[in-house]
């Protein structure tokens, strides 16, 4: 069985007003390629396929065009709903797209929808998954009252892993069924222990968990994570991984190689994992410079692009005086060159750090969570009120995600 693992496509992003379509056009062309070139048999995205609940018209059709396309070359999807994927809108067309060989997992429902068995080209089962999507509190908890923040982070960590065990169970009777030696696969889209994030991440995963233990998996042969954008083995597990975003999603993760993982197993387990770099298709440069040295640096970032495609830029001024036309004084070096401007942004420490984030900060480069912080932090109130309001926010945010699952309830 020849696994393409991936996930956090974030279909339908604006990175900073700019539209990401051009890029994900060109990822399902490249993604098409490689499923030839390396015989995939099955492609599994681990959540968050939408960057919104309510994802735009173009959006929909590159999925739908992700379907089709994998549909007429032979090849399975596995698709998992995340935290910014509506639980409704992946399974208005399930039953649908299952008729194209692709099945959509986009809630924790009953355990036996969860179990699925990925083919392989030839139609003969690969491979046993787990296919466990992003966990809601409502769906695996009933809150109790009187509990601690201790105890119900504690109550929430048990109740998700007796949710994979059950699953697992279902998944194993299952193989039993078909009298076949095959691996099993778990997945999961969620914060773990040990994983390294980036700033594009929401830290919103359910209620009051923070991260869930990789000894808290079942025994599976290979972990098929998603949610961490950074590609990576969690804890030196080999068999665990988040194959992280395979566009950049802020800034910090313009130096991150991206990246899908070839995953091989047979009936003796796990055989490899083999990353497989994803191509640049829009350069994402951040640039530290003092105005002096500016110009030397951005010719230096555009010789990494084109006219067509020009790079976009974040540039931290490192300068000590008060420089009110800051803005003009970048443009004027930026004009003739292939590159545009997003964000401009003074060094910490220098005298206008403040004054030049807040003037060239819009919200659309902030999360949900970023303009709640802000707005707590100008509030002289305790400690344990603020990081409970916090908690709360962050509850009626994954509520907001899906209201319509949330009204049918």
């Amino acid at each position: 069985m020849r696994l393409l693992h991936t996930s956090d496509w974030h279909l339908g992003q604006h990175f900073m007003g700019k539209t990401r379509q051009a890029e994900h056009q060109a990822l399902i062309d490249w993604l098409l390629a490689q499923v030839a070139a390396q015989e995939i048999d099955a492609v599994l995205v681990a959540g968050d396929l939408f960057d919104t609940g309510t994802p735009p018209s173009y959006a929909r059709e590159l999925y739908n065009q992700l379907v089709l396309r994998l549909h007429e070359a032979g090849v399975g999807l596995l698709l998992l709903g995340g935290n910014h994927d509506s639980v409704a809108v992946l399974g208005e067309s399930r039953a649908l797209l299952a008729r194209l060989g692709t099945h959509v997992v986009p809630g924790a429902e009953d355990v036996a929808a969860q179990v699925q068995v990925l083919p392989r080209r030839d139609g003969t089962p690969g491979a046993i998954v787990c296919a466990i999507p992003f966990i809601r509190p409502r769906d695996v908890l009933q809150s109790q009252a009187g509990q601690s923040a201790e105890d119900k982070q504690l109550s929430l960590q048990q109740a998700i892993q007796q949710h994979y065990a059950a699953v697992h169970a279902a998944a194993l009777a299952k193989r039993d069924d078909l009298g076949l030696p095959l691996p099993v696969i778990a997945t999961g889209h969620l914060t773990t222990v040990g994983a390294s994030s980036s700033e594009s991440v929401r830290e919103i995963y359910v209620g009051a968990l923070e991260a869930f233990p990789t000894s808290a998996f079942p025994p599976v042969n290979y972990v098929a994570l998603g949610h961490i954008h950074r590609p990576q083995a969690v804890g030196g597990l080999e068999h665990i991984r988040y194959s992280g975003s395979p566009l950049p999603l802020s800034f910090d993760e313009a130096r991150q190689e991206k990246q899908m993982l070839l995953v091989e197993l047979n009936a003796a387990g796990l055989q490899s994992v083999t990353p497989i770099p994803v191509p640049c298709f829009q350069p994402l440069i951040s640039i530290e410079t003092s105005l002096a040295g500016l110009p030397a640096a951005i010719g230096t970032a555009a010789a990494r692009c084109t006219r067509e495609t020009p790079a976009w830029l974040e540039i931290t001024i490192i300068e000590d005086d008060y420089l009110a036309d800051l803005p003009a004084r970048i443009q004027a070096v930026c004009d003739g060159w292939p590159v545009e401007v997003l964000r401009v942004r003074k060094a910490r420490g220098s005298k206008q750090a403040g004054i030049v984030s807040e003037a060239m900060e819009t919200l659309a480069e902030l999360a949900p969570e970023e303009v709640f912080a802000r707005r707590l932090a100008g509030e002289e109130i305790p400690d344990e009120m603020r990081d409970a309001l916090g908690r709360r926010y962050r509850d009626v945010i994954a509520e907001l995600a899906n209201p319509t699952a949330e009204a049918s309830a």
